[in-house]
C-alpha cells in the first residue's frame, strides 16, 4: 500500500479517537506515530522525532517557569495587582488579557507569548476565584489571531511573502495582513467575551501550594528569584538573546529556579504536563509524514479537483482557505502554507486573475487553528492547565473558524482585488 494512503488511514484513525477519546488522546497520539514507523511510512529515528523538537523542549521549560511563579505566589501576587486594577469580573478581565495578547504575539512568537502569559493569568484566575479555562482558550485565541496581523506574526504569513517573491511577484509589505489580521482579532475578542466563553467548560485552576500564600509574604526571596527569572525568559523569548534560541532560554530559566532553591529538582519534574509533551511530540511526526508522503498534496488535489476548470476566484479562494484551514488542524500550519501557496499561485495565474487574495486567503486560513489541541502549540499549551478535552475545541473553535471565514471572504476582495485592472 502506497505511504500517502496509509498516513491518510492512520490519520482517519486519529482524528476518530480523538473526538471520542475512547482512549488518551496522548497514547492515541503516540500509538499513531508507532503504527507510522511500523508500516514504513516513518524511519525510527522520525518515530520519536517529536521528542528534540525545539518547540516540545520550550513547553517543558516552560511548564517549569510557570510552577516556580505560582509555587511561590508571584502569579498571585500579579494577579491579584491586575484584579485590582480591572476587577474580578470576567469580561474585563478576558478582554484587557486577549488585547495585550494580540499585541504581543503580532510581534513575537504566538507560542512565546501564550508560555509566558500563562502562568499569570492562572494567577489572576485563583486571586479573583474565576474558571481558568475561559481565559486560557481566548489566551491561545488571541494569540492565534494576534500572529496574523504582521509578516512575522506567524510563519504562513512569511510562506506566502516568499511564495510571490519565488514566483517573481512583489510581495506582501510587513503589515499589509493587518488588513485582514486587525478585523481577524477585534472579532476573536467579542466572539470570547460573548458566546465562547459561554461555550468553554468552566474548570477551575489548580491551586497548587499557592492558596497556603498571600502573595509573596510566605516567601519573599523565592518571589525576587521568580522575577529575575521571569523577566530573563520574556526578553529571552520577545526580543531575542544572542547565542541562545527560546528553547534555551526556557530551559536555562528553569535550570536556574532549581539551582536556586525555588523548586526541587522533584517539582520541576512533576510540573511538567506529560500529556501535553506526548501529544505533541506524537502529532508531528504524523504531520510530517503528510507532509513528506504527499498525503497532504494528495488531500489538496482532490479537493482542488472540485473546483472545475473555470471556477469563480472568489469560490476558487474560499476553497482553498477550507482545504488550508482543514489541513493545519492536524499539520503544521507552515506546510499547509507551503503545500497551498504555490498551488494558488499557478491557478490564479491561468484564470488570469490576481494572486494576492488568494494566498492571502491561504495564509489567513493557516492560522485560523482553532478546533484542535494540535493544531498550534498555543492549543495545545493551554490545554493540561484548562482540563480541556478534545471536544472542548471542537464546541468553541467552530463558531469563530466559521466567523474568521466570513470576515476574511469579504475583507479579502475589498483590498486585493481578484481583477484589478478593472477596479
Amino acid at each position: 500500500m502506497d505511504n500517502a494512503v496509509i498516513t491518510l488511514i492512520v490519520l482517519g484513525v486519529v482524528a476518530f479517537l480523538f473526538i471520542t477519546e475512547i482512549i488518551p488522546i496522548a497514547i492515541t497520539a503516540m500509538g499513531a506515530t508507532i503504527a507510522l514507523g511500523i508500516f514504513g511510512v516513518l524511519t525510527p529515528k522520525q518515530v520519536f522525532s517529536g521528542l528534540s523538537n525545539p518547540t516540545v523542549v520550550l513547553f517543558a521549560g516552560m511548564f517549569i517557569v510557570g510552577a516556580a511563579m505560582l509555587e511561590s505566589g508571584l502569579a498571585q501576587a500579579i494577579g491579584n495587582i491586575v484584579v485590582k486594577k480591572v476587577g474580578t469580573k470576567e469580561v474585563p478581565l478576558m478582554t484587557a488579557m486577549m488585547l495585550l495578547t494580540i499585541i504581543m504575539s503580532s510581534l513575537a512568537s504566538n507560542t512565546g507569548t501564550v508560555a509566558c502569559f500563562m502562568p499569570v493569568i492562572i494567577g489572576i484566575c485563583i486571586a479573583s476565584r474565576l474558571p481558568a479555562s475561559p481565559l486560557l482558550i481566548g489566551l491561545a485565541i488571541a494569540a492565534n489571531t494576534g500572529g496574523t496581523i504582521t509578516m512575522v506574526g506567524t510563519p504562513p504569513n512569511i510562506i506566502a511573502a516568499g511564495a510571490l517573491e519565488s514566483a517573481g511577484i512583489a510581495p506582501f509589505s510587513f503589515f499589509e495582513f493587518a488588513y485582514v489580521g486587525i478585523p481577524l482579532s477585534i472579532v476573536s475578542v467579542i466572539y470570547m467575551v460573548t458566546l465562547g466563553r459561554r461555550l468553554t467548560p468552566k474548570n477551575m485552576a489548580d491551586l497548587v501550594s499557592v492558596e497556603a500564600t498571600e502573595g509573596l509574604s510566605g516567601s519573599p526571596r523565592q518571589g525576587k528569584i521568580c522575577i529575575a527569572v521571569l523577566l530573563y525568559v520574556i526578553v529571552g523569548i520577545v526580543f531575542g538573546i544572542p547565542g541562545l534560541t527560546t528553547e534555551m532560554v526556557a530551559i536555562s530559566g528553569a535550570i536556574l529556579l532549581v539551582l536556586t532553591g525555588v523548586l526541587t529538582e522533584r517539582q520541576a519534574y512533576s510540573s511538567i504536563d506529560w500529556v501535553t509533551i506526548f501529544l505533541f511530540a506524537g502529532m508531528l511526526p504524523l504531520a510530517q509524514a503528510l507532509d513528506e508522503t504527499g498525503a497532504g498534496k494528495l488531500i489538496a488535489q482532490s479537493v482542488v479537483g472540485i473546483v472545475g476548470d473555470n471556477p469563480s476566484p472568489m469560490f476558487f479562494m474560499s476553497v482553498l482557505f477550507v482545504l488550508s484551514c482543514g489541513l493545519t488542524q492536524f499539520m503544521s500550519n507552515t506546510a499547509a502554507a507551503a503545500l497551498l501557496c504555490p498551488i494558488g499561485i499557478s491557478i490564479a495565474q491561468e484564470m488570469g486573475a490576481s494572486p494576492y487574495p488568494v494566498l492571502m486567503a491561504i495564509a489567513m486560513a493557516a492560522s485560523c487553528a482553532f478546533t484542535t489541541p494540535v493544531a498550534t502549540p498555543p492549543n495545545t499549551l493551554v490545554m493540561g492547565p484548562g482540563k480541556f478535552k478534545f471536544k472542548d475545541y471542537l464546541v468553541v473553535g467552530t463558531p469563530i473558524l466559521l466567523i474568521s471565514f466570513l470576515v476574511c471572504i469579504i475583507v479579502i476582495p475589498f483590498f486585493w482585488p481578484f481583477f484589478p485592472d478593472k477596479v
